[in-house]
């Protein structure tokens, strides 16, 4: 069977790592990215261009984004890969209502949304699956990050309640739970923060886009074919 997979946010380290290792097992492609055009280009060089869909750049944080990559998508996709996210850092009595909704957009609705547009192919060719990548904060939670804990953990309840929905259509809803992976989202700590959070690793490594991307592969895998509401934890049994 062809895998016609659909990647958010490809231009981030964790998706450009799922892209390249789903490529390796013969998925196409479609791909996209917010602002890193960049990067994105840097991954297109390492595909062939027989597997890639499309391209489509888009805002998902935003409504008027969600609406027109909806409508750039194909319907007859049988995989999407939600990787989209961004932290927020910060006191919760602080945060402001755009950076709410903003948050809410990326984390929740468009995950929703673009979903809802690909289900109706999937459930037509009883064949489907849908990943998303949350987070350790979304089960344990976070100080200055409680926003980004709220709104993992409506993702973390979103692939438990869907797998139930549509597991009877033979579509897989999974997740994929990092801990500490050392990409640009924590550049924020210093160096010293980061060591103090490595300390606390039983595995005493921060992890790294390819240990997530490990996690996509399998879940797309015929291996993973009695797993379904699963959340994986790739944290190194930190948490």
């Amino acid at each position: 069977m062809e895998k016609r997979t659909i990647i958010t946010g490809a231009s981030g380290e964790i998706g450009m790592a799922i892209a390249n290792q789903l490529a390796n097992q013969g998925h196409t492609l479609l791909l996209h990215y917010n602002r890193n055009k960049i990067a994105l280009d840097q991954l297109l060089e390492q595909i062939p261009a027989d597997q890639i869909i499309d391209v489509v750049q888009a805002d998902l944080a935003t409504n008027d984004g969600l609406t027109q990559f909806i409508k750039q998508v194909p319907q007859d996709l049988d995989h999407l890969i939600y990787t989209s996210g961004k932290a927020y850092f910060g006191l919760f009595q602080e945060m402001d209502e755009h950076d709410m909704d903003e948050m809410l957009q990326l984390h929740v609705k468009s995950p929703w949304k673009i979903t809802q547009a690909l289900i109706p192919n999937m459930v037509r060719e009883k064949f489907g699956r849908i990943i998303l990548i949350s987070s350790i904060w979304g089960e344990i939670g976070a100080s200055c990050e409680v926003a980004y804990s709220t709104v993992k953990g409506a993702q973390n309840a979103f692939i438990r309640a869907l797998a139930k929905e549509l597991g009877p259509s033979n579509v897989y809803v999974n997740g994929v739970s990092p801990g500490f992976i050392d990409t640009k989202m924590n550049q924020a700590l210093s160096a010293e923060e980061k060591q103090e959070l490595i300390q606390d690793i039983p595995l005493q490594r921060a992890g790294k886009p390819e240990d997530v991307a490990d996690a996509v592969q399998f879940l797309c895998s015929n291996q993973s074919k009695y797993i379904q509401g699963e959340l994986i934890r790739v944290n190194g049994a930190w948490g």
